[in-house]
């Protein structure tokens, strides 16, 4: 069974950075794409990065050239770096698996604020 464990949030500046981390177990993580999403108060869940098997990334508009995502195989784990946080990055961030059926994480609060 996958499991999908987010760590990393907090409460951060904005013009700030955070690191989440998702340790993926029970899965085919070297062919999966895997991906964060996010989801503020009030709005839909929205794509914020995904990574194919190969690498290759993909970023909503709102964060390219401030957030990276990487994947670790031999940890089987996939990061994402925020930089530049701004205050409309504040959302609960989802970790996403997807080989045939997307698998979810618990999700971690990210809170931009001064």
């Amino acid at each position: 069974q996958v499991q999908l464990v987010e760590s990393g949030g907090g409460l951060v500046q904005p013009g700030g950075s955070l690191r989440l981390s998702c340790a993926a177990s029970g899965t085919s993580f070297s062919i999966a794409r895997m991906g964060w999403y996010r989801q503020a108060p009030g709005r839909q869940r929205e794509l914020v990065a995904v990574i194919s098997k190969n690498g290759s990334p993909i970023y909503a508009d709102a964060v390219k050239g401030r957030f990276t995502i990487s994947r670790d195989s031999a940890k089987t784990t996939v990061y994402l770096q925020m930089n530049s946080l701004k205050v409309e990055d504040t959302a609960v961030y989802y970790c996403n698996y997807y080989v045939t059926t997307h698998y979810w994480g618990q999700g971690t609060q990210v809170t931009v604020s001064s």
